[in-house]
């Protein structure tokens, strides 16, 4: 008995539907975030800890690097944030279909690319 089975599968060739990219991505935000936490509590804790300590994140702020891992930061949590909000939507029934899940997903992605914007003007 022969299986049908593919031999060889070109990952190359297969093409995502925005409702799954949009939730792989949803996924990956909530890892950043996770790691971001620790981050930010570490900026806090050294920033509240002494006028020294303040004078030194706001002096680290002045860095390209900084300025960019907070951008990344902002970036992640607005978009966990707006694909959060779609997902409490559609556990609530609405946005269900395909072709809303594919409309849905792709104004998601549309609002956090422009939260992006809004975060890199404000940071930079």
């Amino acid at each position: 008995m022969k299986k049908q089975r593919p031999v060889h599968l070109d990952l190359q060739t297969i093409r995502f539907p925005a409702t799954a990219i949009a939730s792989i991505l949803h996924r990956i935000s909530g890892v950043i975030m996770i790691f971001a936490v620790g981050i930010l509590l570490w900026l806090l804790n050294t920033s509240l800890a002494s006028p020294q300590g303040f004078a030194d994140i706001q002096s680290l702020f002045d860095n390209f690097i900084m300025k960019f891992i907070v951008w990344g930061i902002l970036t992640a949590l607005g978009y966990h944030l707006i694909g959060g909000i779609r997902h409490l939507v559609m556990d609530t029934g609405r946005w269900e279909e395909l072709d809303s899940g594919k409309t849905s997903a792709k104004v998601a992605f549309a609002l956090a690319l422009a939260f992006s914007v809004v975060a890199g003007i404000w940071v930079w």
